[in-house]
């Protein structure tokens, strides 16, 4: 796969499609390599006529590591204490606006799931310029007052993983079970092939403690998030334990004119059998903003 200099860091990234089309980026979530999003969902875009990105954020993958950084404190970050943290969704929204310099490209339509849907929504505050639509699933608005995880889905934020192939891979997929959609259920060998994959690809945990620290050390973004005049489609399930949906609905409300998908029986996974309903709901979204365009 390629490599861009982006912000001052090098991203791993990868294409799909024919680069004259309109360009969509994926942001991936927390801790999450590009392998997140399956190459079968970017082909499905790409077949709607669009070329698509996808790249391995900062810490994460075979992007660059802020190995200078320090260690972030865990406990403290549990209290609220994030003065541990090396960087912010700021700093990765950055890496992104970066990736499309370096890729030429001067606006795309913008997909973010979890912290990924942070840093797009931060794309579109920061850099309206760049971003065409906007696209924010199982994410929230950085308001500590809504999308907090349930206590039972606690571990899969603080728990370390086993160092271990094998106890990586059945450790994960234990994680996925916790938070998954309970009304979709999941291809548990599907799953661990991608957690094998991207265990065999890299495995950084510290990565994931500073991406973690740098959403904790992140302001609210809900009073800019006003600011927003792209289309904007928000996305969440209803049974999400991890970003209850309370997050998805504020950053619907936030967002002037902003479309709010709820899907019963989704968690905070992406489930295969809601793809083709997630690619529709994108490529509307992108038609108004190309129909507001052409007004």
């Amino acid at each position: 796969m390629p490599r861009a200099q982006a912000n001052g860091i090098e991203l791993e990234y990868e294409t799909f499609g024919d680069p004259g089309d309109p360009a969509i980026l994926l942001v991936m979530g927390l801790g999450i390599q590009l392998l997140g999003w399956d190459e079968k969902f970017c082909r499905m875009l790409v077949e709607r006529g669009f070329f698509v990105i996808r790249y391995d954020n900062r810490d994460v993958g075979l992007s660059s590591k802020m190995e200078d950084a320090p260690i972030p404190d865990l406990f403290a970050l549990i209290a609220g204490d994030a003065s541990s943290a090396a960087y912010t969704i700021d700093d990765m929204t950055e890496d992104a606006a970066g990736l499309l310099d370096a890729l030429g490209i001067a606006a795309a339509h913008v997909v973010g799931i979890s912290m990924g849907g942070m840093i797009a929504q931060a794309l579109a505050i920061n850099h309206p310029e760049r971003v065409l639509s906007l696209t924010s699933i199982m994410s929230t608005t950085g308001d500590r007052n809504v999308g907090q995880p349930r206590e039972t889905a606690l571990p899969a934020l603080i728990s370390p993983s086993p160092a271990d192939r094998d106890g990586f891979i059945e450790y994960q997929l234990g994680l996925f079970r916790l938070i998954g959609s309970p009304g979709y259920p999941a291809d548990e060998d599907r799953i661990r092939g991608v957690i094998a994959a991207s265990y065999d690809r890299m495995n950084y945990p510290i990565g994931f403690m500073r991406q973690l620290a740098g959403v904790t050390a992140s302001p609210d973004r809900t009073q800019a998030l006003g600011s927003v005049q792209v289309p904007t489609l928000v996305i969440h399930g209803e049974d999400d334990p991890l970003i209850q949906v309370s997050g998805g609905e504020a950053t619907a409300k936030a967002v002037p004119g902003a479309k709010l998908v709820k899907i019963p029986g989704m968690g905070h996974d992406f489930p295969p059998q809601l793809w083709p309903t997630f690619v529709d709901a994108i490529v509307e979204n992108a038609e108004r903003a190309r129909a507001g365009a052409q007004a």
